[in-house]
């Protein structure tokens, strides 16, 4: 079976934007990268998981598994960068 490999941050902006419902102004607060990369990793984190499904094809997590200081990070909400 074809093994497509998403790569960790592609997992962490599809769960920030698609799971939670952040923009991806938010999702890129969270990261600590600019809109535009997340839009890139979230494209990509999409293409990746439909070519999966339709092609029944085995999805691999690659790349660094954040830690438990990374889980406690706080993400800052559309309104706050607003004020």
């Amino acid at each position: 079976m074809e093994i497509i490999q998403l790569a960790h941050d592609e997992l962490e902006a599809l769960h920030l934007c698609d799971g939670e419902g952040k923009t991806q102004e938010e999702a890129g607060v969270c990261m600590g990268v600019s809109r535009g990369t997340v839009q890139r990793l979230l494209a990509s984190a999409r293409s990746k998981v439909a070519q999966a499904l339709v092609g029944q094809k085995a999805l691999a997590i690659s790349g660094n598994v954040t830690g438990k200081a990374d889980e406690d990070r706080l993400c800052v909400r559309k309104e706050s960068l607003d004020e």
